[in-house]
This record gives C-alpha cells, sequence and structure tokens, in this order.
C-alpha cells in the first residue's frame, strides 16, 4: 500500500524483516532529494540561507504539524537538534534558587528521565514517579495526584517507550491541574504521526514535545516544541535564535518573542528540516492522513498477533504483550520477558533470521511501519521455544 515510498531503504535492506520502525523507521525516498535541496539552498544562498529557512521552510513546516495537531498557532511551535535541549531549557525556567517539583510517571524516555534523576541527585529537583502498572487505572492515579497536591511541572509521555501504552484521556489530567503556574509538559515523540492528536482543547495550557526521528519518518536532528500562546517564561537557556529579532538592536536588555521561538536555541544542521518537511509534504500530497497510516498499523498488528498462534513460541504469545487496549496502542507491541538475559538472547536470535528488533530491559519490542504488508510471515524463523 505504501511501500513505493520507500524503495531506497527497501532496497538497501533486501531480505530483512524490519520491527524496529519506533526506534529506527526506514526514511521516504522523499528525503534523499531533501538533503540535496539543502545542499543546494546552502550554495545558492549562502549568507542569505538563514532568511530563506526562517521565513520559508521554516514556516512552511510549523503548518504542517500544526495541521497533523490540529493547532492553530503555528507560529508556537520551534524547532531543535534534540528533545533533550528542549527539556533542559525547560527545566531552565524556574528560579535556580528553589527546588523544583516534579510530578512524573517512571516510564517516561531517558532524555527527561536521566536528566531529572541527576538533577534529583544534586538537590536541585523533586521527583514523584507514578508507576504506569497496572496500566488500568494508571490515569485515575496520576490525576488523584494532581488533585491532592502542587507541583511546578507535570510531564507526561502520551504514548509510554516502554509499553507502546497510551494515554487515552490527555485532557482531562490537563484540566486536573488547577494551578496556572504549573508548567504541563506532553511528550509526544510516540504519538506524533502515529495516533491521531487532536490537541486543540489544550493547545493554551501544554507544552508538546515531539520530534521527525520516528513516525515521522525524517530521521534524526528535527525536534520540535509547541509553546502555550499565553506563555511569559524566560528560560536562563537561551540560545540566539531566540533574539533573532533583535540582532540589528543595541544589545543590552534580554528580550524574547511573543510566540514558540522564547524556547529556540542556536546553530544547527536544519537539513533534518528539510526532511521532515519533504515528508509531511509528500503525506499532504498523496492524502496520506494519521488516520491512514494508524488503520494500516493497526490491521499489521492484527495479522500478527494471529500469527503468533502459529509459531507455537514460549515467549512470542498474546499473554506477553503489555495492552489494554489494542483500539488506542502506540505503534509497537510490547512482550513482556522473564529477564534482561532472555531478552537480548531472543533479540540475537531474531536478528540472526534477520529480524530486526529492539528491547529494554525486560521488554522485548516489534514495531510497525508503513512499508510493511499486511500479511506477516514468522513461521521461516524456526526458533527454540
Amino acid at each position: 500500500m505504501f511501500k513505493k515510498y520507500y524503495s531506497l531503504f527497501l532496497k538497501a535492506n533486501e531480505g530483512i524483516q524490519h520491527y524496529a520502525s519506533h526506534s529506527h523507521h526506514y526514511w521516504p525516498d522523499v528525503t534523499r532529494t531533501a538533503m540535496l535541496e539543502y545542499w543546494d539552498d546552502s550554495a545558492k544562498y549562502v549568507d542569505d540561507k538563514w532568511n530563506h529557512i526562517f521565513e520559508h521552510k521554516m514556516p512552511e513546516t510549523q503548518k504542517l504539524i500544526a495541521h497533523h495537531l490540529k493547532l492553530s498557532n503555528p507560529s508556537q511551535i520551534v524547532f531543535a537538534p534534540n528533545t533533550h535541549e528542549f527539556v533542559y531549557r525547560l527545566l531552565s525556567c524556574f528560579d535556580p534558587r528553589k527546588k523544583i517539583s516534579i510530578l512524573s510517571s517512571d516510564s517516561e524516555f531517558y532524555s527527561f528521565d536521566r536528566q531529572v534523576n541527576r538533577l534529583s541527585e544534586a538537590e536541585i529537583v523533586k521527583i514523584e514517579k507514578i508507576s504506569t502498572m497496572p496500566f488500568d487505572n494508571f490515569e485515575a492515579r496520576f490525576i488523584d495526584k494532581i488533585k491532592n497536591n502542587s507541583y511546578d511541572m507535570i510531564f507526561l509521555s502520551h504514548v509510554f517507550f516502554n509499553s507502546g501504552m497510551a494515554v487515552k484521556n490527555l485532557r482531562a489530567i490537563v484540566e486536573a491541574v488547577t494551578d496556572p503556574k504549573t508548567m504541563i509538559v506532553i511528550d509526544g515523540y510516540h504519538g506524533f504521526m502515529a495516533l491521531p492528536t487532536d490537541l486543540s482543547a489544550i493547545e493554551d495550557r501544554v507544552f508538546y514535545l515531539s520530534g521527525s526521528y520516528k513516525y515521522a519518518q525524517g530521521g534524526e536532528g528535527c525536534c520540535f516544541l509547541h509553546v502555550p500562546k499565553n506563555s511569559e517564561h524566560r528560560p536562563l537557556y537561551t540560545g540566539w535564535f531566540a533574539g533573532h529579532a533583535d540582532l540589528a538592536g543595541a544589545g543590552g536588555s534580554i528580550n524574547y518573542p511573543d510566540n514558540g521561538f522564547r524556547f529556540a536555541g542556536s546553530t544547527m544542521d536544519f537539513s533534518a528540516l528539510y526532511r521532515l518537511n519533504a515528508v509531511l509534504n509528500l503525506f499532504q500530497k498523496e492524502n496520506i492522513t494519521v488516520e491512514k497510516i494508524h488503520a494500516h498499523i493497526q490491521l499489521l498488528q492484527k495479522n500478527f498477533r494471529e500469527h503468533l498462534l502459529s509459531i507455537d513460541h514460549h515467549y512470542l504469545t498474546e499473554k506477553n504483550i503489555l495492552s489494554i487496549d489494542y483500539n488506542y496502542h502506540g505503534h509497537f507491541l510490547t512482550f513482556a520477558m522473564p529477564s534482561p538475559e532472555h531478552t537480548k538472547k531472543l533479540h540475537d536470535e531474531l536478528r540472526e533470521h534477520k529480524i530486526m528488533t529492539d528491547y529494554r530491559s525486560s521488554r522485548l519490542r516489534f514495531g510497525f511501519g508503513m512499508y510493511q504488508d499486511e500479511v506477516i510471515d514468522l513461521s521461516a524463523m524456526k526458533l527454540k521455544r
């Protein structure tokens, strides 16, 4: 159905069954053209390259992202090379003389988790992590914590990277926060361009993080942050892009733009932005919506679960999949394994059969991509039970 857009990656990986698309998604062919376009524009515009990017490429990409997230103000979107840069910039908005109180989960990605753990060691933050398991009552437990405590920041994934399970009611969580000074951050990296997402009802309240590396399929190097329109934050960790409009001024005062660029950093390689722009333009041109992508992946997952019955494997069984609702789940399925050693052994055995998966601790992940066929065949694995 969608394989025609990925001919270059598919040719380079002939004979491989790629089930790691949640980590390293194949790139559509248009991204190669985009890389060359970036080089050509750099040669064509030279010193004026930044004006071309800021006045043309960037606004177009902002609009494409805003369209998929149902955001009304594309200018509230700002770019950086990685989400960690945004995480630290958000944390730098708080008074450094005061310990930052944070509510989060025990299943956040390392860009956030490692950083706050280190800051907790230094007694700069106080972090409270709510277990995502059991997942059937996670949202209720999380909201209860919000209602009965006060926090400077609430940081939560839309889809959890170590399970694929998704938060169903982000709006209820956001509306449970009554203190307008509490910063609410949603990590949408495993949700953007995977699950249909409508942020319109909460766009004036939340920061939303994501990027091009996974389901947006543009590769690494282009992450973005949606900033609430009424934000008056003045991050300590700030770069020259945030003062781009004042470069010709006399200087002396530190001003911030009244849009997403108050959270801008500094010089980055914008070839990644070109790639993301090319993919989103392709999808718009071909009328490939997130809803269509999600439906295709759901069919792949359904066929995969049915196929597990035929291979009769000891660990690759549906009962070991972490899920509450397959109708609202990320684009990968996670198998709970007995131990990290069992996980690595099975991962390596699958790799010997040219079946690419990945794992985190005791969880083995099978990701599904648009370039996969609807019929899945693992019978040739001849895996040891």
